[in-house]
Protein backbone atom coordinates (compact mmCIF):
# COMPACT_ATOMS: atom_id res chain seq x y z
CA UNK A 1 0.00 0.00 0.00
CA UNK A 2 2.78 2.61 1.13
CA UNK A 3 4.36 2.12 -2.61
CA UNK A 4 0.89 2.43 -3.96
CA UNK A 5 0.49 5.86 -2.47
CA UNK A 6 3.93 7.04 -3.49
CA UNK A 7 3.02 6.25 -6.88
CA UNK A 8 -0.11 7.70 -6.59
CA UNK A 9 1.53 11.48 -5.52
CA UNK A 10 4.58 11.39 -7.85
CA UNK A 11 1.62 11.00 -10.35
CA UNK A 12 -0.65 13.83 -9.19
CA UNK A 13 2.66 15.92 -9.48
CA UNK A 14 3.89 14.86 -12.84
CA UNK A 15 -0.45 15.64 -13.78
CA UNK A 16 -0.01 19.36 -12.34
CA UNK A 17 3.35 19.98 -13.50
CA UNK A 18 2.07 18.96 -17.49
CA UNK A 19 -1.21 21.00 -17.12
CA UNK A 20 0.75 24.25 -16.01
CA UNK A 21 2.94 23.80 -18.84
CA UNK A 22 0.53 23.13 -21.02
CA UNK A 23 -0.02 24.99 -24.72
CA UNK A 24 -3.19 26.57 -22.89
CA UNK A 25 -0.34 28.83 -21.22
CA UNK A 26 -0.76 32.22 -22.82
CA UNK A 27 2.90 34.32 -22.78
CA UNK A 28 3.08 37.74 -22.27
CA UNK A 29 -0.04 37.98 -20.29
CA UNK A 30 -0.04 42.25 -19.31
CA UNK A 31 -1.19 43.06 -15.54
CA UNK A 32 -2.86 45.97 -16.79
CA UNK A 33 -6.42 46.67 -16.62
CA UNK A 34 -7.84 48.71 -19.08
CA UNK A 35 -11.53 50.77 -18.93
CA UNK A 36 -13.50 53.24 -21.05
CA UNK A 37 -14.77 56.10 -19.21
CA UNK A 38 -17.74 58.49 -20.93
CA UNK A 39 -19.69 61.43 -19.15
CA UNK A 40 -22.20 63.39 -20.34
CA UNK A 41 -23.62 66.58 -19.37
CA UNK A 42 -26.28 68.54 -19.84
CA UNK A 43 -26.79 72.35 -18.86
CA UNK A 44 -30.13 73.10 -18.95
CA UNK A 45 -31.41 77.50 -17.76
CA UNK A 46 -34.92 77.63 -17.18
CA UNK A 47 -35.15 80.43 -15.90
CA UNK A 48 -36.74 83.59 -17.95
CA UNK A 49 -34.63 86.10 -17.67
CA UNK A 50 -31.17 85.12 -16.27
CA UNK A 51 -28.30 84.36 -19.23
CA UNK A 52 -26.24 81.34 -17.53
CA UNK A 53 -22.57 82.56 -17.97
CA UNK A 54 -20.49 79.55 -18.51
CA UNK A 55 -17.06 80.18 -16.76
CA UNK A 56 -14.23 78.38 -15.16
CA UNK A 57 -14.95 75.32 -13.71
CA UNK A 58 -18.27 75.04 -15.21
CA UNK A 59 -17.13 74.50 -18.95
CA UNK A 60 -13.70 72.75 -17.80
CA UNK A 61 -12.94 69.03 -18.02
CA UNK A 62 -10.58 67.10 -15.76
CA UNK A 63 -7.71 65.35 -17.88
CA UNK A 64 -7.29 63.19 -14.81
CA UNK A 65 -3.32 61.99 -13.59
CA UNK A 66 -1.01 59.97 -15.56
CA UNK A 67 1.74 58.51 -13.26
CA UNK A 68 2.99 55.25 -12.74
CA UNK A 69 -0.16 53.12 -11.62
CA UNK A 70 -2.70 54.76 -15.08
CA UNK A 71 -2.49 55.87 -17.88
CA UNK A 72 -5.20 57.89 -19.05
CA UNK A 73 -6.22 59.81 -22.62
CA UNK A 74 -8.67 61.91 -23.77
CA UNK A 75 -10.16 60.11 -26.94
CA UNK A 76 -13.62 61.62 -27.83
CA UNK A 77 -14.89 65.27 -27.06
CA UNK A 78 -18.07 66.44 -28.44
CA UNK A 79 -17.41 70.49 -28.04
CA UNK A 80 -13.57 71.45 -29.15
CA UNK A 81 -10.91 72.67 -26.76
CA UNK A 82 -10.13 76.15 -26.06
CA UNK A 83 -6.95 75.38 -24.07
CA UNK A 84 -5.51 73.14 -21.56
CA UNK A 85 -3.87 74.32 -18.15
CA UNK A 86 -2.75 73.19 -14.94
CA UNK A 87 -5.14 74.52 -12.04
CA UNK A 88 -3.63 76.05 -8.45
CA UNK A 89 -3.98 72.37 -7.19
CA UNK A 90 -1.87 70.91 -9.76
CA UNK A 91 -4.56 69.33 -11.71
CA UNK A 92 -4.89 69.42 -15.86
CA UNK A 93 -7.99 70.97 -17.13
CA UNK A 94 -9.26 71.11 -20.64
CA UNK A 95 -11.47 74.33 -21.39
CA UNK A 96 -14.44 74.05 -23.50
CA UNK A 97 -15.70 76.33 -26.13
CA UNK A 98 -18.38 77.30 -24.50
CA UNK A 99 -19.16 80.02 -23.00
CA UNK A 100 -23.42 80.88 -22.31
CA UNK A 101 -27.06 79.59 -21.90
CA UNK A 102 -29.65 82.09 -22.56
CA UNK A 103 -32.83 81.36 -21.40
CA UNK A 104 -34.73 78.19 -22.30
CA UNK A 105 -31.74 77.15 -23.87
CA UNK A 106 -30.44 73.71 -23.09
CA UNK A 107 -26.74 72.32 -24.58
CA UNK A 108 -24.70 69.00 -23.66
CA UNK A 109 -21.47 67.51 -23.83
CA UNK A 110 -19.82 64.31 -23.96
CA UNK A 111 -15.96 63.02 -22.94
CA UNK A 112 -14.78 60.09 -23.37
CA UNK A 113 -11.42 58.53 -21.89
CA UNK A 114 -9.47 55.46 -22.14
CA UNK A 115 -8.32 54.20 -19.29
CA UNK A 116 -4.79 51.97 -18.59
CA UNK A 117 -4.40 50.79 -14.79
CA UNK A 118 -1.46 49.16 -14.04
CA UNK A 119 -0.15 47.05 -11.03
CA UNK A 120 0.14 49.03 -7.99
CA UNK A 121 2.18 48.14 -4.95
CA UNK A 122 2.95 49.79 -1.59
CA UNK A 123 6.05 49.98 0.79
CA UNK A 124 5.53 47.63 3.85
CA UNK A 125 5.07 50.05 6.85
CA UNK A 126 5.69 49.59 10.21
CA UNK A 127 5.49 51.54 12.87
CA UNK A 128 9.01 50.85 14.34
CA UNK A 129 10.83 51.93 10.81
CA UNK A 130 8.59 55.18 11.03
CA UNK A 131 10.45 58.50 10.90
CA UNK A 132 10.08 61.16 13.19
CA UNK A 133 7.90 64.70 12.44
CA UNK A 134 11.38 66.57 12.52
CA UNK A 135 12.31 63.95 9.24
CA UNK A 136 9.79 65.38 7.34
CA UNK A 137 11.52 68.13 5.08
CA UNK A 138 10.75 72.15 5.80
CA UNK A 139 9.29 72.64 2.24
CA UNK A 140 7.18 69.82 2.41
CA UNK A 141 5.87 71.29 5.79
CA UNK A 142 5.13 75.08 4.34
CA UNK A 143 3.59 73.58 1.20
CA UNK A 144 1.33 71.35 2.72
CA UNK A 145 0.00 72.24 6.11
CA UNK A 146 -0.87 75.75 5.36
CA UNK A 147 -4.32 77.09 6.80
CA UNK A 148 -5.74 77.27 4.04
CA UNK A 149 -9.11 76.23 1.74
CA UNK A 150 -10.74 73.25 3.68
CA UNK A 151 -8.42 72.74 6.43
CA UNK A 152 -9.42 74.90 9.19
CA UNK A 153 -6.37 74.58 11.15
CA UNK A 154 -6.87 77.57 13.75
CA UNK A 155 -9.98 76.34 14.70
CA UNK A 156 -9.64 75.29 18.62
CA UNK A 157 -12.00 72.73 18.66
CA UNK A 158 -9.81 70.85 15.68
CA UNK A 159 -6.47 72.09 17.23
CA UNK A 160 -7.59 70.46 21.21
CA UNK A 161 -8.73 67.16 19.46
CA UNK A 162 -5.16 66.71 17.59
CA UNK A 163 -3.17 67.81 20.65
CA UNK A 164 -5.18 64.94 22.89
CA UNK A 165 -4.53 62.39 19.95
CA UNK A 166 -1.05 62.88 19.17
CA UNK A 167 0.17 63.42 22.64
CA UNK A 168 4.09 62.49 22.95
CA UNK A 169 4.46 60.79 19.97
CA UNK A 170 7.02 62.01 17.49
CA UNK A 171 6.62 59.34 15.27
CA UNK A 172 4.22 60.18 12.07
CA UNK A 173 3.26 56.88 10.76
CA UNK A 174 1.97 56.03 15.22
CA UNK A 175 0.23 59.77 14.53
CA UNK A 176 -1.72 59.15 12.08
CA UNK A 177 -2.72 55.73 13.29
CA UNK A 178 -4.05 57.53 15.84
CA UNK A 179 -5.91 59.55 13.93
CA UNK A 180 -7.52 56.89 12.04
CA UNK A 181 -8.22 55.20 14.95
CA UNK A 182 -10.57 57.88 16.59
CA UNK A 183 -12.28 58.85 13.22
CA UNK A 184 -13.20 55.28 12.88
CA UNK A 185 -14.43 55.04 16.35
CA UNK A 186 -16.24 58.05 16.56
CA UNK A 187 -17.14 59.40 13.34
CA UNK A 188 -20.44 58.02 11.87
CA UNK A 189 -20.53 57.13 8.07
CA UNK A 190 -22.80 59.77 6.86
CA UNK A 191 -25.02 58.25 3.40
CA UNK A 192 -26.86 60.93 2.89
CA UNK A 193 -24.45 63.81 2.70
CA UNK A 194 -25.22 65.98 -1.20
CA UNK A 195 -22.27 68.54 0.17
CA UNK A 196 -19.01 68.21 1.66
CA UNK A 197 -18.71 69.35 5.40
CA UNK A 198 -15.72 71.20 6.74
CA UNK A 199 -13.71 69.44 9.33
CA UNK A 200 -15.02 71.19 12.38
CA UNK A 201 -18.66 69.85 11.28
CA UNK A 202 -17.38 66.74 10.90
CA UNK A 203 -15.71 66.77 14.34
CA UNK A 204 -18.84 68.43 16.17
CA UNK A 205 -21.48 66.73 14.26
CA UNK A 206 -19.58 62.94 14.36
CA UNK A 207 -20.60 61.98 11.35
CA UNK A 208 -19.46 62.23 7.62
CA UNK A 209 -18.62 60.56 4.03
CA UNK A 210 -15.39 59.14 2.47
CA UNK A 211 -14.23 63.13 1.51
CA UNK A 212 -15.51 64.58 5.15
CA UNK A 213 -13.71 61.53 7.03
CA UNK A 214 -10.60 62.38 5.02
CA UNK A 215 -11.01 66.56 5.00
CA UNK A 216 -11.10 65.72 9.33
CA UNK A 217 -7.71 63.74 8.98
CA UNK A 218 -6.13 66.19 6.75
CA UNK A 219 -6.43 68.92 9.21
CA UNK A 220 -5.71 66.84 11.70
CA UNK A 221 -2.69 66.52 10.33
CA UNK A 222 -1.65 69.70 9.18
CA UNK A 223 -2.41 70.95 12.74
CA UNK A 224 0.82 69.26 13.88
CA UNK A 225 3.06 69.35 11.07
CA UNK A 226 1.87 66.22 9.17
CA UNK A 227 1.54 67.33 5.23
CA UNK A 228 -1.55 66.17 3.70
CA UNK A 229 -4.30 66.68 1.18
CA UNK A 230 -7.53 65.23 -0.32
CA UNK A 231 -7.46 63.02 -3.41
CA UNK A 232 -10.85 61.77 -5.48
CA UNK A 233 -11.12 59.13 -7.93
CA UNK A 234 -13.21 57.14 -9.77
CA UNK A 235 -14.17 53.15 -8.56
CA UNK A 236 -15.15 50.55 -10.99
CA UNK A 237 -17.93 48.51 -10.34
CA UNK A 238 -19.67 45.48 -12.39
CA UNK A 239 -23.17 45.71 -10.89
CA UNK A 240 -22.84 49.52 -10.15
CA UNK A 241 -25.85 51.75 -10.93
CA UNK A 242 -27.22 54.79 -9.01
CA UNK A 243 -29.95 57.77 -9.83
CA UNK A 244 -29.70 60.37 -7.56
CA UNK A 245 -31.32 63.98 -7.63
CA UNK A 246 -30.28 66.64 -5.26
CA UNK A 247 -29.88 70.47 -4.47
CA UNK A 248 -33.80 70.44 -4.50
CA UNK A 249 -34.06 68.42 -7.40
CA UNK A 250 -31.87 70.40 -9.57
CA UNK A 251 -29.07 68.12 -9.91
CA UNK A 252 -29.52 64.81 -11.01
CA UNK A 253 -26.16 62.10 -11.48
CA UNK A 254 -26.35 58.86 -12.81
CA UNK A 255 -23.64 56.70 -12.17
CA UNK A 256 -23.19 53.06 -14.51
CA UNK A 257 -20.82 50.59 -13.21
CA UNK A 258 -18.87 53.63 -11.42
CA UNK A 259 -18.77 55.36 -7.99
CA UNK A 260 -16.88 58.39 -6.70
CA UNK A 261 -14.51 58.16 -3.41
CA UNK A 262 -12.12 60.21 -1.80
CA UNK A 263 -9.36 59.39 0.46
CA UNK A 264 -6.59 61.27 2.34
CA UNK A 265 -2.46 61.63 0.86
CA UNK A 266 -0.12 62.13 3.86
CA UNK A 267 3.30 62.17 3.69
CA UNK A 268 4.49 59.36 6.28
CA UNK A 269 8.39 59.48 6.23
CA UNK A 270 10.80 57.19 5.17
CA UNK A 271 7.92 56.05 2.57
CA UNK A 272 6.60 59.13 1.39
CA UNK A 273 3.25 60.16 0.66
CA UNK A 274 0.60 57.22 1.20
CA UNK A 275 -2.69 57.03 0.66
CA UNK A 276 -4.70 56.75 3.56
CA UNK A 277 -8.61 55.40 2.98
CA UNK A 278 -11.04 55.75 6.06
CA UNK A 279 -13.88 54.48 4.61
CA UNK A 280 -13.61 51.60 1.91
CA UNK A 281 -10.82 49.17 3.39
CA UNK A 282 -12.37 45.71 1.41
CA UNK A 283 -9.51 43.63 3.11
CA UNK A 284 -10.61 45.31 6.80
CA UNK A 285 -13.84 47.22 6.56
CA UNK A 286 -14.35 47.78 10.15
CA UNK A 287 -10.87 49.25 10.34
CA UNK A 288 -10.01 46.99 12.85
CA UNK A 289 -5.94 47.80 11.99
CA UNK A 290 -5.51 51.38 11.80
CA UNK A 291 -2.83 50.80 9.40
CA UNK A 292 -4.98 48.83 6.90
CA UNK A 293 -6.17 52.56 5.98
CA UNK A 294 -2.80 52.99 4.32
CA UNK A 295 -2.61 48.99 3.46
CA UNK A 296 -5.94 48.10 1.85
CA UNK A 297 -6.58 51.97 0.43
CA UNK A 298 -9.00 51.56 -2.00
CA UNK A 299 -6.81 53.24 -5.00
CA UNK A 300 -4.40 50.64 -4.30
CA UNK A 301 -6.64 48.05 -5.95
CA UNK A 302 -6.29 48.63 -10.09
CA UNK A 303 -10.13 49.54 -9.84
CA UNK A 304 -10.08 52.79 -8.88
CA UNK A 305 -8.32 55.64 -10.77
CA UNK A 306 -7.15 58.71 -9.25
CA UNK A 307 -8.95 61.86 -10.82
CA UNK A 308 -7.89 65.08 -9.48
CA UNK A 309 -5.83 66.39 -5.87
CA UNK A 310 -7.21 69.31 -3.91
CA UNK A 311 -4.27 70.58 -2.21
CA UNK A 312 -5.52 74.34 -1.82
CA UNK A 313 -8.66 75.09 -2.99
CA UNK A 314 -11.40 75.74 -0.57
CA UNK A 315 -13.12 71.97 -1.83
CA UNK A 316 -15.94 72.52 0.77
CA UNK A 317 -16.95 75.83 -0.27
CA UNK A 318 -16.90 75.47 -4.10
CA UNK A 319 -19.40 72.87 -3.51
CA UNK A 320 -21.55 75.31 -1.37
CA UNK A 321 -20.90 77.84 -3.71
CA UNK A 322 -22.26 75.94 -6.36
CA UNK A 323 -24.79 74.63 -5.02
CA UNK A 324 -26.40 78.09 -4.17
CA UNK A 325 -25.69 79.42 -7.26
CA UNK A 326 -27.94 76.62 -8.87
CA UNK A 327 -30.50 76.55 -6.29
CA UNK A 328 -31.08 80.66 -6.57
CA UNK A 329 -31.52 80.57 -10.36
CA UNK A 330 -33.87 78.14 -12.33
CA UNK A 331 -30.53 76.16 -13.89
CA UNK A 332 -30.52 72.13 -13.92
CA UNK A 333 -27.63 70.00 -14.26
CA UNK A 334 -28.20 66.29 -15.27
CA UNK A 335 -25.31 64.29 -15.59
CA UNK A 336 -24.17 60.65 -16.47
CA UNK A 337 -20.78 58.76 -15.77
CA UNK A 338 -20.51 55.44 -17.20
CA UNK A 339 -17.62 53.00 -16.93
CA UNK A 340 -16.70 49.80 -18.53
CA UNK A 341 -14.17 47.17 -18.39
CA UNK A 342 -12.47 46.24 -21.65
CA UNK A 343 -11.28 42.96 -22.35
CA UNK A 344 -8.61 42.21 -24.91
CA UNK A 345 -8.54 38.06 -26.11
CA UNK A 346 -5.47 37.40 -24.36
CA UNK A 347 -6.69 38.47 -21.17
CA UNK A 348 -9.72 36.76 -21.19
CA UNK A 349 -8.29 33.43 -22.90
CA UNK A 350 -5.47 33.90 -20.14
CA UNK A 351 -8.43 33.54 -17.49
CA UNK A 352 -9.80 30.69 -19.18
CA UNK A 353 -6.58 28.78 -19.21
CA UNK A 354 -6.31 29.45 -15.53
CA UNK A 355 -9.60 28.11 -14.87
CA UNK A 356 -8.95 25.08 -17.10
CA UNK A 357 -5.78 24.33 -15.40
CA UNK A 358 -7.34 24.73 -11.65
CA UNK A 359 -10.49 22.25 -12.99
CA UNK A 360 -8.25 19.54 -14.56
CA UNK A 361 -5.66 19.40 -11.74
CA UNK A 362 -8.24 18.64 -9.23
CA UNK A 363 -9.75 16.33 -11.71
CA UNK A 364 -6.46 14.63 -11.72
CA UNK A 365 -6.44 14.27 -8.18
CA UNK A 366 -9.62 12.81 -7.68
CA UNK A 367 -8.89 10.58 -9.66
CA UNK A 368 -5.68 9.54 -8.62
CA UNK A 369 -7.47 9.26 -4.93
CA UNK A 370 -10.34 7.39 -6.08
CA UNK A 371 -7.72 4.74 -8.09
CA UNK A 372 -5.71 4.79 -4.47
CA UNK A 373 -9.17 3.86 -2.32
CA UNK A 374 -10.01 1.48 -4.75
CA UNK A 375 -6.23 -0.55 -5.06
CA UNK A 376 -6.43 -0.55 -1.18
CA UNK A 377 -9.58 -2.09 -1.19
CA UNK A 378 -8.74 -4.31 -3.53
CA UNK A 379 -5.66 -5.61 -1.52
CA UNK A 380 -7.41 -5.52 1.85
CA UNK A 381 -10.56 -8.29 0.11
CA UNK A 382 -7.09 -9.94 -1.26
CA UNK A 383 -5.97 -10.81 1.07
CA UNK A 384 -9.04 -11.30 3.70
CA UNK A 385 -10.01 -14.04 1.16
CA UNK A 386 -6.69 -15.73 1.49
Amino acid sequence: MEKVSKAAFILVLLVAAMLFQSPLSVKGESSERKFTLTTTVTYSNNDNETIWDLSGEDYAISLFMNNSWQSVSLVECSLPLNSTRNDENGNLLGFLNWTQLCPGQSASYTVKYDIVSKSRLLPNIREDLSQNLLDIPSDLRNEYCKNEGSWLLDDTSLQGKAAELAGTETRVLSIVKNFVRWITDNIVYDWHAEIPKYPNETLNGQEGDCDDKAILLITLCRIVGIPAYLQVGCIYSFLGYSNDTYWEGRVTNVEIQIGWHGWAMVYIPPWGWLPVDLTYVPIDPNLNNPLNAIRGAAVTGQDVIQYMNFTHTDYVGASRRLRDFIQENRFYIYMVDEMRMNFDFGSVWGFIDQVLRVVLVATAVIAVSLAVVFVYKWEKSRKTSM
